[in-house]
């Protein structure tokens, strides 16, 4: 018997361990203790009711997975009469004492829920019973039992569980005795329902998800190409700082350096010609127009002079119309003298520059300014 109590223990143990995976517990957690109370009666044989009595008792179990758990338990029954035998003079005339497995058959067959409201456990066991008896009438008898129950456990919050328990325990005294002594005798049997109140220390179960040796290895492939690019970044920051360091080392070297006055004003006044515009246009109004026709009478005189146009926005409205405004007013420039005077475009070069400030007076910054380049006058 005690063999094919543990034997089942076992294998409902290696179920629940193959089910899910979990962080191993230290020895010291998932405890919990409780108090029993309610009644037991013989389960046949005698007045069901009749010779019901009161018991109390309590209990200390271990979760050891989370559908399987063991424990100790002790129970008592109230001295109210005998059954069919002498009367005890104590105030119990029965107990029991004993060890028992209990699986927990939502956390067997399910997902493990710390947060589970109601739960079923099956329990088995077995452990020393002993009857009181008046000892002028009779001597106490002690006896091998064994037990077989549920649990129907309400989960009131995660350490205080409510439970009742029926359950069903054999007198195994006269077992294989006689060829009439059965092992599981039901006129040497009692029946108990108790109601238990536990409280568990905790901390529960934190379960993990089990990677076999395929994943295991393309994390670390991945963890190598991070490592990898890690050490390219550092390289690359590593190179930006000496660059860093040349630019800010230049940056002090033209700081430290002596101002130089450079005067240009009459190659200036020669080369360079001013197209100016109205707020938010592009258009080229009469006012401007002997300012183009003096760039094109240039260039036709000097067939190989080129002229570099660039247009420029003054800070009033939005900053992306702005940007297309002064490519406008350079390309404006470019094509009064491709259309209006024949020069060829391949000696002219136009670009929009932005926003420009330089002048104080914030209009004259809506230029195209065109700068003339001839060759034969620097030789």
């Amino acid at each position: 018997m005690k063999k094919t109590l543990l034997s089942a223990v076992l294998a409902l143990g290696a179920l629940t361990a193959a089910a899910q995976a979990y962080e191993q517990p230290k020895f010291f957690d998932n405890w919990s203790i409780g108090l029993d109370g309610g009644a037991t009666t013989p389960l046949t044989g005698h007045a069901f009711f009749g010779s019901m009595r009161g018991a109390f008792g309590m209990h200390i179990q271990k979760q050891v997975t989370p559908a399987f758990a063991v424990g100790v338990e002790g129970l008592a029954g109230v001295n109210t009469s005998s059954w069919n035998g002498p009367k005890s003079s104590t105030a119990i005339d029965n107990s029991y004492v004993g060890l028992y497995g209990a699986v927990d058959l939502a956390n067997l067959f399910g997902a493990y829920d710390p947060d589970r409201v109601f739960t079923v456990e099956a329990v088995l066991g077995a452990g020393w019973g002993h009857d009181y008896y008046n000892e002028a009438v009779a001597p106490d008898h002690n006896y091998f039992a064994t037990k077989a129950g549920l649990n129907f456990n309400f989960n009131l919050c995660r350490n205080l569980t409510l439970g009742i328990k029926p359950a069903v325990v054999w007198n195994m005294s006269d077992a294989g005795v006689s060829q009439t002594s059965a092992a599981y005798n039901a006129k040497k049997a009692t029946f108990q329902i108790l109601a238990g109140l536990s409280y568990n220390f905790g901390p529960g179960f934190e379960l993990v998800r089990p990677y076999n040796q395929a994943e295991i290895d393309a994390l670390n492939g991945q963890i190598n190409d991070l490592r990898g690019a890690l050490d390219a970044s550092l390289a690359a920051a590593a190179v930006t700082e000496a660059q860093n360091a040349e630019l800010a080392a230049q940056l002090q070297a033209c700081m430290n350096k002596k101002p130089e006055v450079v005067k240009e004003v009459s190659n200036q006044l020669n080369s360079v010609r001013y197209v100016f515009f109205k707020i938010g246009s592009s258009v080229i109004t009469k006012d401007q127009q002997p300012n183009v026709e003096m760039i094109a009478a240039y260039m036709k005189s000097h067939p190989n002079s080129k002229v570099i146009i660039r247009g420029y926005a003054s800070k009033d409205g939005n900053l992306d119309f702005n940007i297309k405004l002064a490519e406008k007013r350079a390309e404006s420039v470019k094509n009064a003298l491709i259309k209006g005077y024949k020069i060829p475009a391949s000696r002219i070069e136009a670009k929009g520059e932005g926003i420009g400030n330089m002048f104080e007076e914030e209009s004259w910054n809506r230029v195209s300014i065109c700068t003339l380049e001839n060759p034969d006058a620097q030789k």
